[in-house]
């Protein structure tokens, strides 16, 4: 059947028409926008239809994974996106669409819900772990925000339950961490994970980290930071060795990364995996291979050869939540 799904994030939304059936998803068209160019989802939606010719005809479902927290139930959804002004509704978008059915559900839930179309090539082992089919599973991802899902074996397939995880108290771990951690919260009041796992995060490490006396961003990472999109330019500068100040930042953020993929697989046993999805960790992939990530996750105490029993991997095709929607919303077409 014809679909249509979204990816509605904080900085871009990606939508697209598919044809799905129970073997996976055929794309018809599909396009990315920058989201803080529109005043909310129907408008874009409207104007994505409106150029997207036969591939828009004979669509009656369709699901949206939004980066923030969803209420409601089955007959209907509401949702606003965290690091957007809009509100969303799900009965007001189906009848401004002209569509029988449109389902919100949280960005993670639509991750987890992609994660098993995926073939082994897009998942990328940091450690193989243990497998035990049909055992808990969890997604974390750091990217405009920091998303969490879980995932639990149910009537023969994985369902995936939403969280706002990554809004949960940041704890740091060694004198660097608990530096930033007492400038954020001079600045914040409260510091969630997310105000360290996230782009924003990153720059946020590089800002607050203790400097030895005289050490400073370079002129052209400040440049860089300057002209475009802040956090990937502290990554590139760290990945090519450009700036020490980069690279202790992002090594800080791997550690802090490690540290809370831990918490959450411990707290949900996740024997069946920990997937690693998101904007950030395809892209410094290089550092999460290295030592202080999976260091950092195995540093549980007592808990620490448990934690080495699990699978960890690296989802590295950014469209699998776009994915996870499409098929959400053949299944809530029954």
């Amino acid at each position: 059947m014809k679909v249509l799904a979204g990816d509605v994030g904080g900085t871009k939304t990606l939508l697209l028409v598919a044809e799905c059936n129970a073997g996976g998803c055929r794309k018809l068209r599909q396009e990315r926008f920058e989201s803080d160019a529109y005043d909310g989802l129907s408008p874009m939606v409207q104007g994505f239809l409106s150029t997207a010719g036969d591939a828009a005809e004979g669509l009656d479902h369709a699901c949206f994974g939004i980066a923030g927290p969803v209420e409601g139930n089955a007959g209907g959804q509401r949702a606003r996106v965290t690091n957007l002004p809009w509100e969303l509704d799900s009965t007001q978008l189906a009848a401004t669409l002209g569509l029988a059915r449109v389902r919100l559900i949280n960005d993670f839930q639509a991750v987890g819900y992609g994660i098993d179309a995926l073939p082994a090539a897009d998942l990328i082992p940091l450690q193989e772990g243990r497998t035990v089919p049909g055992g808990p599973r969890v997604v974390i991802g750091a990217g405009t925000g920091l998303g969490e899902g879980l995932l639990i074996w149910q009537g023969g397939h994985y369902e995936v339950l939403p969280s706002e995880g990554g809004h949960t108290d940041f704890a740091p771990t060694d004198a660097d961490q608990v530096a930033v951690f007492e400038a954020l919260r001079r600045r914040y009041g409260r510091v969630s994970y997310e105000r360290v796992l996230s782009g924003r995060g990153l720059v946020n490490l590089l800002e607050h980290l203790p400097r030895a006396p005289g050490e400073q961003p370079s002129a052209e990472l400040n440049e860089a930071m300057h002209a475009g999109d802040p956090a990937a330019a502290i990554s590139e500068f760290a990945l090519g060795g450009r700036d020490r100040l980069a690279e202790r930042a992002l090594e800080c953020f791997v550690r802090i990364y490690g540290a809370k993929a831990g918490n959450l697989a411990l707290t949900c046993l996740a024997t069946g995996g920990v997937f690693l999805a998101g904007g950030i960790a395809p892209k410094i992939l290089p550092r999460l291979r290295e030592g202080p990530f999976m260091t950092a996750f195995r540093d549980k105490g007592r808990m620490a050869g448990l934690l080495a029993t699990l699978p960890v991997r690296v989802i590295r095709n950014p469209q699998v939540g776009l994915l996870g929607a499409a098929l959400a919303a053949m299944k809530s077409a029954g």
